[in-house]
């Protein structure tokens, strides 16, 4: 792309300070600089960043970042997320004012070039907390951190519970100071959810949303009674529905498209003008997610549109085959993708990482148990870790390409 402000790029990486660095074919060149050389008062060449231009002036509605999306149903699609966007979405995510300890310390392990892990960060920034962060996420460390720091909270990715309910020895670390957990990006099977609170007596709150939302469109509030598989309901100030294909809301109880507006709802994608008109039919945002609410407006997302699996007709949603693999003692964890066949048009296939030795025939029993016969894997593949993207979310589209090669 071709940028005609820009001057200046600092790299957090191991970088020396260059100049007149070509962008691309054009004229134009900028400087490079060093992270750890901008943030020391004094370096000669970087002072200028050290104080605000005077006479610029921002507004609510200037773009503040643009963040990229996983790209796990196509090519990664810039993200335009104004100021507004993200304090209207941090204060909705803060929750009802309460009294806070000023020793409240809180963990940030999630990445902070990913909406979910900007949210995190900002609203414990809004109560005021301390926060721990940490470069990436590591078992030990994480559970090292929470004995010494004594953390209250943090907020992951279903990944990172996975990984430290499955990890041995928790006992030598004291983790009694925990007390909520927050998971997003990616469903988190009922089993792992209740799993983790019996081994570290904690609560964890589920909610959902996506990088075009600022990151959070519904979760649970600490207060607010909780339902196992269900994300909460909407935050403060952000209307959540769920559709048909004609973008009618559908009755409780039945399975559309979630749809969402709000003042944390993106001003729309960098450079795609399609894309951006396509995602936000009527000035509603379609997040290609489908759910439904209960009765109470609590709402469970049941899967992505292009995940649906149709095998001999039948509508096939990966999360129930999913839930109810992770379900068995001997799995750490489950994905299911649909699979092209002559016969039923798609198949389902299961990829398996086991904690223990386990036969696919005794899997597969086990889910003719709790399924029905057309839900029921047609091959299950055992596998030593799934494929993720940067944030930990299951990349479908590698196991996909696992499959046809």
């Amino acid at each position: 792309a071709d940028v005609p402000t820009m001057q200046h790029i600092i790299s957090t990486g191991k970088t020396e300070v260059q100049s007149a660095v070509p962008v691309g074919d054009s004229p134009r060149s900028y400087t490079l600089h060093a992270y750890s050389d901008v943030v020391k008062k004094g370096e000669a060449g970087t002072e200028h960043f050290l104080s605000p231009e005077k006479g610029v002036l921002l507004s609510e509605d200037d773009t503040a970042v643009i963040l990229y999306t996983s790209g796990t149903t196509g090519r990664p699609k810039g993200v335009v997320l104004t100021h507004r966007n993200l304090i209207s979405n941090a204060l909705s995510g803060r929750g009802p004012e309460r009294q806070t300890r000023d020793e409240e310390t809180n963990l940030a392990v999630l990445p902070l070039a990913h909406a979910f892990g900007i949210i995190a960060a900002n609203v414990f920034f809004l109560r005021g907390l301390t926060i721990i962060a940490h470069p990436r996420f590591d078992t030990a460390a994480v559970l090292s951190a929470i004995e010494r720091h004594r953390i209250v909270s943090f907020a992951g990715v279903p990944a990172m519970f996975v990984a430290l309910l499955f990890t041995p020895d928790t006992e030598k670390y004291d983790t009694s100071s925990l007390q909520t957990c927050v998971s997003g990006s990616a469903p988190l099977p009922v089993a792992i959810l209740q799993g983790f609170e019996q081994k570290f007596g904690c609560r964890i709150l589920e909610g959902y949303g996506l990088s075009e939302a600022s990151a959070a469109l519904t979760g649970h509030a600490i207060d607010m009674e909780r339902r196992a598989g269900s994300v909460g309901k909407a935050l403060p100030n952000v209307e959540v529905l769920v559709v048909d294909e004609n973008d009618q809301p559908v009755p409780a109880g039945e399975v559309g498209e979630v749809i969402a507006r709000g003042p944390n709802v993106m001003k729309g994608y960098y450079n795609m003008p399609d894309e951006t008109e396509a995602a936000m039919k009527n000035g509603w945002l379609h997040t290609g997610d489908m759910g439904r609410f209960d009765e109470d407006g609590y709402l469970y997302i049941v899967e992505r549109k292009k995940d649906l699996i149709i095998r001999g007709g039948f509508n096939i949603y990966p999360r129930d085959v999913e839930e109810v693999l992770s379900r068995h003692p001997a799995v750490a964890e489950a994905a299911v993708i649909g699979v092209p066949s002559e016969r039923m048009g798609e198949e389902v296939k299961a990829f398996v990482v086991t904690r223990a030795p386990v036969e696919a025939e005794t899997l597969l029993a086990y889910c003719r148990e709790s399924l029905a016969n057309y839900k029921t894997p047609g091959e299950i593949e055992f596998i030593s870790v799934l494929p993720r993207n940067a944030v930990g979310k299951i990349d479908k589209k590698e196991l996909r390409r696992q499959h046809v090669h």
